[in-house]
């Protein structure tokens, strides 16, 4: 999988991170390093990766090494296990290393039974935590870490990356298709490559992606199911023009070829907001040219002008409150259409 044969193995290779991977090398160099760290972010920011390097960087070889995760070891009985093996010293390493993955999974008494063991560990010990849900650790967990929140990356950093492993893959990855796929994977560096994974796996060389191996948004969208550009530019466009039977009859049409609703969403409220940034912080356009292919820059350039334009927010708002419905809505295309008409209706 190219998630974890690119997976970063040393300081120089995490991506977006800059000011979290600058403390703890400090930390390492200064010998001031803290028995427990809880590592909070999104999916795939490269908690777990981070945390692994840093128990390298302390001198942990993998014997002393340990890795748990939460989800399916929550249990105060599997923390009990944690609290009698910590008193033994390290095989062959200046300190253990437990990395607890998924914190917010342990259950209540589990917490109370890990809390004990944070609040007077062995001098040998140091505990990673990582979680995608902060509000759902115990606020004594907290306050005995250091703590650190994982951001996601840049769109030009994912971007970049994913250009990087498909030339490594020997493919060579268009603007528009890293665009898409970047959107796509969410600010996920795991997820991304995942979709990138999937894209490269029917799109063998000499194949559908062409001599040349060049993968198109196109062919993106056609292994992902996302929506073409034509499509999502159509209703933006009938969007901003108030043109609301225009929009409800593309989207019944995207509907019938099976692209998810969630997706659809994300990639209107994608160009939407380019138009909107194009039309109130003209200082970042240069920014925005580098992101976008010429075609995706124009578009969204002209969306952005006329009296029209100013409505962009409007409806950016009410996408926003669409996409949140999409996953429980018993009908999925249902809150993106209402959102479409409540659009229209605010001329």
């Amino acid at each position: 999988m190219l998630y974890r044969k690119y997976r970063p193995e040393k300081w120089s290779e995490v991506i977006g991170q800059n000011p979290i991977v600058e403390v703890l090398k400090a930390a390492v160099a200064n010998k001031s390093i803290a028995h427990a760290y809880l590592f909070s972010g999104s999916r795939g920011t490269g908690k777990t990766s981070v945390a692994r390097i840093f128990a390298q960087a302390v001198g942990c070889t993998p014997t002393d090494l340990y890795e748990m995760d939460a989800a399916s070891n929550r249990r105060i009985d599997d923390v009990r296990e944690i609290r009698e093996a910590v008193t033994t010293l390290p095989f062959e390493s200046p300190y253990k290393v437990y990395i607890i993955d998924e914190v917010h999974m342990l259950t209540p008494e589990a917490f109370n039974a890990l809390l004990k063991t944070l609040e007077e560990p062995p001098e040998h010990m140091i505990f990673i935590l990582a979680t995608t849900d902060l509000h759902r650790v115990p606020e004594t967990i907290i306050s005995r870490c250091q703590t650190f929140v994982f951001k996601k990356p840049a769109r030009e950093e994912l971007m970049k990356h994913l250009t990087s492993v498909a030339k490594k893959e020997e493919y060579i990855l268009e603007k528009d298709a890293a665009d898409l796929i970047t959107t796509l994977g969410d600010g996920s560096f795991r997820d991304a490559l995942g979709v990138l994974q999937k894209v490269i796996t029917v799109s063998p060389p000499a194949g559908r992606a062409g001599k040349d191996n060049t993968l198109t948004r196109d062919e993106v969208a056609r292994v992902t199911g996302a929506p073409k550009t034509e499509l999502v530019h159509t209703i933006a466009r009938a969007m901003i023009e108030s043109k609301t039977d225009e929009a409800l009859t593309v989207v019944v049409q995207a509907l019938d070829e099976n692209i998810d609703m969630k997706v659809l969403a994300r990639l209107l409220m994608h160009t939407l907001r380019q138009a909107m940034l194009i039309l109130f912080a003209p200082d970042i356009r240069t920014e925005l040219k580098k992101e976008l292919s010429a075609e995706e820059y124009e578009f969204a350039e002209s969306l952005g002008k006329g009296e029209r334009a100013k409505r962009l927010p409007a409806l950016l708002k009410e996408l926003l409150n669409a996409y949140a419905l999409i996953e429980n809505s018993p009908e999925p295309a249902l809150p993106l259409e209402l959102a479409i008409i409540r659009a229209g209706e605010n001329k």
